[in-house]
């Protein structure tokens, strides 16, 4: 016989909002499992005592040390059916590309082995099986093996990548975000399973500066895609978009927008030349200019004017470390250590890879227990750090050249032509 459900009137009144809850979900699952009859109470108590009541402890599979996230009930007496409420991470495939087939066959072992509640996906970037007991843990992780997943990272350990859809279905793409995620990972799946590191390290693969995965804030290594040469136009699409639009959006939404005053409205006479201009005619009389040399890569016009705008075709990825969510010393964004690192050639990806394990060793063996990558550099310096992963100091890692008065940037490109030429002269 089912258990009788507690009375919830907490919980339900989470129902009578206009958007769906995971109330009707759980309550789904408690009319078959007795396991989520007494989850529903234990979460009810929660709210009625604004407690929680779930403490860790350790489980898990036979040869990993991470993966699964252990839950045991401090009022296991109270609701003794989820005394055990444990939650098996597994690593999602690069881009998050699923069959149908996948994932029916992922919720029929959960459904199986676990609770039948499943979230794609996590903050961590797994797909969060939620609620297993001990007894069961191992044999819902070889069912999810046998159709072909991992469990994904636990602890002080490199964590499970994310990577957005990109070169599958992206227009705005600028390197192969799957094949850079898929090689990262499959370099580091020791480092995923068996945690060895002072906290943890995640990497994140973005396409583009739109960044969909969040890498810049959230990474350890940011991996974003960029270009180095010009913007690309189409004028018949950018005569429609005007056409469509007109000209107080294309001022107040695009020209007014730009961070770096990069784009400007001309007569078409007035029009400048040059290897860093771009133009393109929006009607008979005006055309819109594109000082490239001054372009910040922040995709704006290019998100407004799709089709009209394009990104460069010499493409790659700028590579950020230090990115974190508040801990020791706050929320920190990723500091550029690559500006730009081409992702075509085997070679590229190899060099991408071996970048990562430098900065994984640096901070294995240079961070502070319970200390993130960014905040070690915080502490060391990002000279010390950039010597340690043997990459030479940039102009571009000045976090806000443009609002630093200390800093100018006229000039450096000269500067820099000199310095090379008597590096190769000594040579």
């Amino acid at each position: 016989m089912a258990k009788k459900p507690y009375d919830t009137p907490m919980l339900d009144q989470l129902e009578s909002g206009p958007w769906p809850s995971f109330v009707t979900g759980l309550k789904r699952l408690a009319a078959d499992k007795d396991y989520m009859v007494d989850l529903m109470g234990q979460l009810e108590h929660s709210y009625t005592t604004r407690k929680g009541y779930w403490k860790g402890g350790t489980v898990g599979v036979y040869g990993y040390g991470g993966g699964v996230i252990p839950r045991f009930s401090e009022v296991a007496s109270q609701f003794p059916l989820s005394s055990e409420f444990h939650t098996l991470r597994v690593q999602p495939p690069p881009g998050m590309h699923y069959t149908t087939d996948v994932l029916r066959k992922m919720c029929d072992i959960w459904e199986e082995h676990g609770s039948g509640l499943i979230a794609f996906h996590g903050q961590s970037g797994d797909i969060m099986f939620q609620g297993a007991t001990t007894a069961k843990v191992q044999d819902a992780f070889d069912a999810i093996n046998e159709i072909g997943f991992d469990l994904g990272g636990a602890g002080p350990a490199v964590r499970t990548s994310m990577s957005c859809v990109g070169a599958a279905r992206c227009e705005q793409s600028c390197f192969d975000e799957a094949r850079a995620h898929r090689q990262v990972l499959n370099t580091f799946t020791d480092d995923i399973h068996r945690p060895a590191l002072p906290y943890k390290f995640k990497f994140k693969f973005s396409g583009c500066a739109n960044d969909c995965m969040n890498s810049i804030q959230r990474a350890d290594m940011a991996v974003i895609g960029t270009w180095r040469d010009n913007i690309r136009t189409d004028e018949a699409l950018a005569r429609k978009w005007v056409a469509k639009h007109g000209m107080t959006e294309l001022v107040n939404d695009v020209i007014s927008r730009c961070p770096t005053k990069t784009i400007m409205l001309k007569e078409a006479k007035d029009v400048s030349t040059g290897p860093k201009i771009s133009s393109v005619a929006i009607n008979d009389t005006q055309c819109l200019e594109i000082d490239n040399g001054n372009c910040v890569r922040c995709m704006h016009c290019i998100n407004v004017m799709t089709g009209a705008l394009a990104h460069g075709t010499d493409t790659g990825a700028t590579i950020l470390v230090g990115g974190k969510r508040t801990l020791k010393i706050g929320d920190l964004m990723g500091t550029v250590i690559v500006p730009f690192m081409p992702l075509k050639t085997d070679e590229d990806f190899e060099a991408l890879v071996e970048l990562g394990q430098k900065t994984i060793d640096f901070f294995a063996e240079n961070a502070l227990e319970h200390e993130r990558t960014g905040e070690m550099i915080e502490r060391i310096g990002l000279v010390n750090f950039l010597e340690g992963i043997d990459v030479e100091v940039d102009p571009n890692m000045v976090a806000t050249p443009r609002t630093n008065p200390y800093v100018r940037t006229d000039g450096w490109d000269d500067e820099v032509a000199k310095i090379n030429a008597r590096k190769a002269a000594a040579a």
